[in-house]
């Protein structure tokens, strides 16, 4: 079934250039290739007015130490709020640096520092060690705050796809264990519910992108366990969790054509229902990391403002 013709037209070309994203055991390591190249191209164009430093959280569990990226806009006042920043990737593929152009952006569009997290990928490490890891960057960030000139009352949580799952898990996991005070959520297309690899099919989606296979590889990979089962932990697939009452403010930023936006819309109701203050963006004619691909599109840029101005409202 072809949806070309729902794409956004200023989205369309990048499809006939873009890799087959695509992923399976035997073409991750490929995949992982391809997305340490692009990581390495914003690398060398990176905004010299943030800078970027490398610290080492301790790990939570028993776990190994945790590498994160502190990124600062070089002018940025004592106290400014930070926002914990957990990348996107399929649970598979990534490192603190992958969005580095974005972190940089949303830093110095907002008034605020980065830190981004480089947690365990899987399959080698299955759930919980990326969550853990986000959690020991999480109580370090929080512990060190103060020192490093930035608020410890105004830390918020960003993460897209699999990031904006391991958030939206570790908002959880910090509201149950008692942890760090998290002021606000932003899941950006986020990779919450690993029974949409049963799901009736949405006609619209899983074709651009990030396919249904690509879908069963991940969650599977991640889970370390066959996915949609009742056996699946809530924290390693956040849409499971039953109480959503006194998880922080949310924004929910997704696309129409994202495999992602049934279960996106989904959570953000029963965000709704728990009482939680939840703000929804659905971009019209957008694909699963469409922002990334085609950073100047207008549909991007309304996308982006929508994620920046509620971490503004949320932080001011």
């Amino acid at each position: 079934m072809s949806i070309l013709h729902l794409v956004d037209p200023e989205l369309r070309p990048i499809l006939e250039l873009a890799p087959d994203m695509g992923v399976s055991l035997d073409k991750l390591p490929a995949t992982r290739g391809v997305i340490a190249a692009m990581t390495q191209m914003g690398l060398e164009a990176a905004d010299q007015r943030v800078t970027a430093k490398e610290y080492f959280a301790p790990g939570y569990n028993g776990g190994p130490e945790v590498r994160v990226v502190l990124y600062k806009p070089v002018d940025l006042p004592q106290g400014a709020p930070v926002v914990l920043q957990i990348h996107g990737g399929g649970f598979l593929f990534g490192t603190a640096e992958l969005g580095d152009p974005r972190n940089r952006a949303m830093a110095l569009s907002i008034g605020c520092a980065i830190v981004s997290v480089e947690y365990r990928l899987a399959p080698e490490t299955a759930f919980p060690g990326g969550l853990d890891d986000c959690y020991a960057a999480l109580i370090w960030l929080a512990g060190e705050a103060t020192g490093l000139g930035l608020d410890p009352a105004r830390i918020a949580i960003r993460g897209e796809s699999a990031g904006g799952g391991l958030a939206a898990g570790l908002a959880v996991m910090a509201r149950d264990l008692g942890g760090p005070a998290i002021c606000f959520q932003l899941l950006v297309y986020p990779m919450l519910d690993d029974r949409t690899v049963h799901a009736a099919e949405n006609p619209f989606t899983g074709h651009l992108i990030w396919d249904r296979a690509s879908n069963l590889f991940a969650w599977e990979s991640w889970l370390g366990m066959a996915a949609g089962t009742e056996a699946v932990p809530s924290l390693a697939a956040p849409a499971r969790t039953l109480d959503l009452a006194g998880l922080p403010p949310t924004c929910i930023t997704t696309a129409a054509l994202d495999l992602f936006i049934d279960e996106d819309l989904e959570y953000a109701r029963r965000l709704i229902h728990a009482g939680v203050p939840t703000e929804l963006h659905v971009a019209p004619g957008a694909f699963h990391g469409f922002d990334a691909m085609v950073p100047d599109a207008a549909v991007t840029q309304r996308f982006i403002a929508c994620g920046d101005q509620a971490l503004a409202r949320a932080f001011a």
